[in-house]
Order: C-alpha cells, then structure tokens, then sequence
C-alpha cells in the first residue's frame, strides 16, 4: 500500500477529528444534540412487540441516527470522537481510496431511522466522504412512533409521552370527564399508572353499593376527591421548585408511593402533608448550574489543530 494512501487516509481522519471537536463546541450548552443515539436506550423506551428480518437494503445514510454498541464513539453526525479510533478509520478510508469493496453493514431500523449492528466505522467514513446511500442489511423492529434524525433521547421521550397522553385521553375520555388537558409527566409509562388508579378508586368505590359504578363516575370521583386535593397540597408545599423539570402529575404519583409507605411504617393516619414535607426534604433538590467547559474544548481544538499540517 502506497505512503500517499496512507497520508490521504490520516489527513481525512485529522478533518474528522477536527469537525467533530468543533462539533462539540457548537453544542456544548446542549450536548444532546450533538450525541448518537443509543439503540439500547431507545428499546427501552418505545419497547417495541417485534422484530421483522428485511434483508439487503439501500438505505439513506443521513437516516442513521445511531448504534447498539458504539454509540460514545461517535458524534450525532458520525464524527469520530477520539484519536484511539484513528487505526481502523484508516483502515476502512484507505480500503475506500483504493476502491475495495467492503461487506454490507448491518442495520436495526425502528421508527423510520436505523442504528448500526456492525458497520460504525464504514458508516463514518462514508458520511464523512459525503456518501448518501449505503448497503445494509437491516432488521425492522415495530413501533407506532416516527422519529427523526434530529430528534435527541429526550425528544424521543417527550414523543412517546405524548403519544401514551393522546391514547389515554381517547381512551378515558378524560378532558371531556374531568376538564383537565394538563395531566403531564416527564417519563412515560405514567399514563397506565393513573388509570389503574382510577379502576382501584373504583373497586373502593363499588363495595358500598349494589351495581357497577360507571367508569366515568369512578375517573370523576377520583379526580375530585383523590387527584386535585393531592395537587393542591403539592402545590401549597412548593414541592415543584424542589423538583425542577417535573410536573405536578409526576410528584403526585410518587408521593402517593411515598405516603403509602409512611403509612405502613408509621400509621394511617400519617397526614399527606407531613408526607409531602417528608418527600421534599428526603428526596427534593435545587437546580443545577449548567457546568462550563467551553474552555477545555477550545484547548483542545487548539492543539489538535497544531498538529494538523
């Protein structure tokens, strides 16, 4: 293999290195942005029911969005993150220079975008030449929700909440019932919570009387008598300002776990508001400042840059 080979393959990982540090700096108040998506962190948080072999693609190379194994390696754009990657970057970039073909990668696609099985440093190499179509061998894995390539963990998140809101909303009816379009949480999975919640008031509700109660009656009962005292005692103790970034529903399912807890350990008659003291003060905490390092990274830019010729 030619020096020239060579020298073109480290100067494109040097470019690499460059744009990915510059990268970082562009998004060091919100590095997030700038993060490969972990495909294990994304299961656990759409959970799909399936997986579906789809063999030999051409899949759009802007299209993927993260990795299951190397995800830390590599920025959002699939920038290489540090100089230890550099041995078999090269490798692969000298192997495109002299025009070898390299196997398929192998995708997961879920949601519309893919992450990579094996294939991160080909997939690097190939966006940063400005390649658009890639084969791949992909497996599907089903979800209702869409994502986007711009879409972080986060906003992934926020979409399937909303997604859980809209279901239980159409399930239950519960705007229309109770009046309320801001029952909100910060993490999914908490809109089953609260309808188990409304079928135990329920049960509670049903001992006194001969029938069934309606759903509806049972999710009106809670709320009023259940949901909005415990809000209102929330909101009296401040605890939202001891818990930045979480809703009023949030807190007032884990201090419905909290207080049940009391209970058992100190009585029944433990009183809600001593619960919710005991929470903000066990549990509550004070925002963070958003930690600098704008300067550690311009360093480094500086000294990478010094020894790129």
């Amino acid at each position: 293999m030619s020096d020239h080979t060579k020298i073109q393959a480290s100067d494109d990982f040097n470019r690499a290195r460059g744009k990915a540090i510059l990268s970082q700096i562009q998004h060091f108040l919100n590095t997030d942005r700038n993060k490969l998506l972990s495909f294990y962190d994304v299961k656990e948080i759409l959970k799909p029911t399936n997986e579906t072999y789809r063999g030999m693609q051409m899949v759009p190379i802007n299209l993927i969005v993260g990795s299951e194994g190397r995800y830390r390696d590599f920025n959002k754009f699939f920038l290489p993150n540090a100089d230890y990657l550099k041995a078999r970057w090269t490798r692969v970039d000298e192997a495109r220079i002299r025009d070898i073909i390299l196997p398929p990668i192998q995708l997961y696609e879920i949601g519309g975008v893919y992450f990579v099985r094996d294939g991160n440093h080909r997939v690097s190499v190939a966006r940063t030449q400005g390649v658009e179509i890639i084969d791949a061998e992909v497996i599907s894995l089903s979800t209702e929700i869409t994502i986007t390539p711009a879409m972080t963990a986060d906003d992934l998140r926020t979409a399937v909440i909303q997604y859980e809101k809209q279901l239980f909303y159409e399930k239950t009816r519960f705007g229309e019932i109770s009046g309320c379009q801001d029952l909100d949480f910060s993490n999914p999975g908490q809109y089953d919570v609260i309808y188990n919640h409304i079928l135990g008031h329920k049960y509670f509700m049903n001992q006194n009387v001969a029938g069934e109660i309606p759903f509806e009656e049972a999710l009106i009962s809670w709320y009023t008598a259940v949901y909005e005292p415990i809000i209102s005692i929330i909101r009296k103790e401040r605890l939202l300002v001891r818990f930045p970034g979480r809703t009023a529903s949030d807190l007032y399912v884990w201090l419905v776990k909290h207080w049940d807890f009391l209970k058992k350990k100190y009585g029944v008659y433990y009183s809600l508001s001593d619960a919710a003291r005991d929470f903000s003060i066990k549990y509550g905490r004070t925002r963070g400042k958003i930690p600098s390092f704008l300067a550690s990274l311009l360093n480094r830019l500086f000294n990478h840059l010094s020894r790129v010729k």
